[in-house]
């Protein structure tokens, strides 16, 4: 992970995250909130099938509609079924509201 990418990662310790082993975490992380440095370095090292292959089986409650909807139409997969985000975050309310 380039050092210089570890606001991304605020969170954690960057320089210990391993590209392999935690994919899982670093491309929905990247996808919501990498600025275009960071999504062209996410494309470079996991490819746009392997972001695809993300979103469709894996997918993350992380990741926003308005990203979601950017990454369906940059990989034309509009009609694709994806990986669903929990309920809560499909909802505009707020979870601790009853």
């Amino acid at each position: 992970m380039p050092e210089k990418f570890r606001w991304v990662f605020w969170d954690v310790d960057a320089k210990a995250l391993d590209t392999a082993t935690d994919r899982d975490y670093i491309i929905p992380r990247v996808l919501e909130f990498g600025r275009l440095e960071e999504v062209r370095w996410l494309v470079g090292t996991y490819g746009m099938n392997g972001i695809h292959r993300f979103l469709r089986d894996v997918g993350h409650p992380e990741l926003s509609g308005r990203t979601l909807g950017f990454w369906r139409a940059v990989l034309k997969a509009e009609g694709e079924a994806w990986a669903s985000s929990p309920a809560w975050r499909r909802s505009s309310a707020a979870p601790w509201i009853d």
